[in-house]
């Protein structure tokens, strides 16, 4: 392949990925205004018709701002690629700091620093005007900036080692670096899931033991009839970033966990508590973690033989504006290109993620209908979407491509028939 073909090649499928996300969030937005005035059926009497268009008004605002994230996105990749702007950053990364990890190392930050700071309004805009305008917000200007430099530091302490970790694997393991790049991964993402209950997590929100003896023996009696252990059942205090409610375990093997926000346990009484958890275990039982886990690292080794095949190619560097020479043959550029190009390519196949996400949602609905009154999951599930302001009547076809969960219709029609 040469790199002008390898740049048509780009740029056709740049123009129909764009295209696509475009043309699927106007859908969303047309279908979601067409239906504003009036409660779906199955919803008549559960939601009231101001609540019913806050969640229509809101998921316009959202979509709004996600339609100039799209276009700023797309101009950003381009000037980024084919406009030299990321070969002009590697120059004079190397003029001053010459060729190695650390240039490396650089490289990558230059990019997310730019893309952190062509993101910013559009983030600030989403949490201070959307969230705060339709009463979700509780996000303070100092817990923001302390947010920010907490997840600035983890990204300096933990995403620094292992990138220079890879960097070097790629540098000295030959033809099969990709190999032991993706053995590092998975050890990586192991030992997050050990650490992020009790090390990572607590850094941004307090955990408390769940207090209330009635709600706890519920659910311990719960957990025995579905033979889930766990090291603890945990109140988080969500309400001090968002009014938006919700329930998890987390953790790997006994370092396991549930969660409450403390939103969701003010909006639900216990018996839907009881039921969103079964919900959850629902995942826990049918292995739905494992499953994810097992997809994720055999995707992941797939990219990385990939990008093994990619990275001696000049073809590829060249096609993405990128010259020759040390430039082209640099293991960082490589895998920063790799990471910015791969969703462009994946994003046609985003329903195939979505419909087996979905079979999980349904397959862990089904369960917490065996553990519980499906009558309960219901009726939590309708408060859910009428608190969370979730519309009730997304695009169909948006839906397929973006929502990791069934539409509430076909939720509540699934567990009406259990």
């Amino acid at each position: 392949m040469t790199a002008y073909h390898f740049t048509l090649i780009f740029l056709v499928t740049l123009a129909a990925s764009t295209a696509l996300r475009l043309w699927l969030d106007l859908r969303h937005l047309r279908h979601v205004v067409l239906h504003r005035d009036w409660v779906p059926a199955g919803f008549a009497g559960r939601i009231e018709l101001d609540d019913h268009r806050k969640a229509a008004d809101y998921t316009v605002a959202k979509v709004r701002i996600g339609l100039i994230e799209i276009v700023v996105d797309t101009v950003v990749l381009l000037a980024l690629t084919l406009g030299g702007a990321l070969s002009l950053i590697d120059q004079g990364l190397d003029a001053w700091l010459g060729r190695g990890y650390v240039h490396g190392l650089a490289l990558f930050a230059s990019v997310g620093l730019i893309g952190f700071i062509i993101g910013l309004p559009a983030s600030l805009y989403r949490t201070f005007r959307i969230e705060a305008r339709f009463g979700f917000n509780k996000l303070t200007w100092p817990l923001w900036l302390a947010d920010l430099a907490k997840g600035i530091a983890l990204a300096v302490l933990i995403g620094g080692p292992l990138l220079l970790a890879v960097l070097w694997l790629m540098d000295v393991m030959g033809k099969s670096w990709w190999l032991y790049v993706w053995l590092l991964w998975l050890g990586f993402n192991l030992l997050v899931l050990f650490l992020y209950p009790t090390v990572i997590a607590p850094l941004f929100n307090k955990f408390t033991p769940l207090e209330d003896a009635s709600l706890k023996a519920r659910i311990e009696a719960l957990l025995k009839r579905c033979g889930f252990a766990s090291s603890g059942l945990f109140v988080m205090d969500g309400s001090k970033r968002s009014a938006h409610g919700n329930a998890y375990f987390t953790g790997f093997g006994r370092a396991k966990r549930i969660v409450f926000f403390d939103t969701l346990l003010d909006k639900l009484a216990p018996e839907e508590i009881e039921a969103v958890l079964a919900h959850e275990l629902g995942h826990f039982h049918h292995r739905h973690i494992v499953k994810r886990i097992a997809l994720s690292s055999v995707l992941s080794l797939a990219f990385l033989w990939l990008l093994g095949q990619l990275i001696d190619q000049p073809w590829f560097f060249a096609g993405l504006g990128v010259g020759a020479g040390e430039t082209a043959s640099g293991t960082a550029m490589g895998l920063l290109l790799f990471s910015m190009v791969l969703p462009v390519f994946l994003f046609p196949l985003a329903p195939l993620t979505s419909a087996l996400s979905r079979r999980h949602e349904y397959e862990a609905d089904a369960y917490a209908a065996k553990q519980t009154a499906a009558t309960d999951l219901i009726t939590a599930l309708v408060k859910l979407y009428r608190e969370n302001a979730a519309t009730l009547t997304p695009d169909p076809l948006h839906s397929l491509f973006h929502d990791s969960h069934p539409p509430a219709s076909q939720r509540i029609a699934r567990l009406n028939a259990s």
